[in-house]
């Protein structure tokens, strides 16, 4: 049995955390190289974080974020 379509955005989105803002814009003009569309563009969030959104060719949203709480600057050096 092949899978089933329903069609529209899938529920989920995946993360991908960089350590730094530049790194955010970076990745999301490289997923737009390779074929992603910008959905958010990135910008400042009120949490404090700094993110945006691309949506890959299947139609998977991704978020680009950096986190600057203590525990993402832990993870993310």
């Amino acid at each position: 049995m092949g899978a089933v379509t329903r069609g529209g955005t899938p529920p989920v989105t995946l993360a991908h955390n960089v350590a730094e803002p530049a790194q955010v814009d970076a990745v999301l003009a490289q997923a737009r190289t390779a074929g992603a569309t910008a959905v958010v563009a990135a910008q400042q969030r009120a949490w404090g974080g700094y993110s945006g959104y691309f949506a890959d060719p299947d139609g998977f949203r991704w978020e680009v974020a950096v986190n600057p709480s203590p525990l993402g600057e832990s993870l993310l050096p």
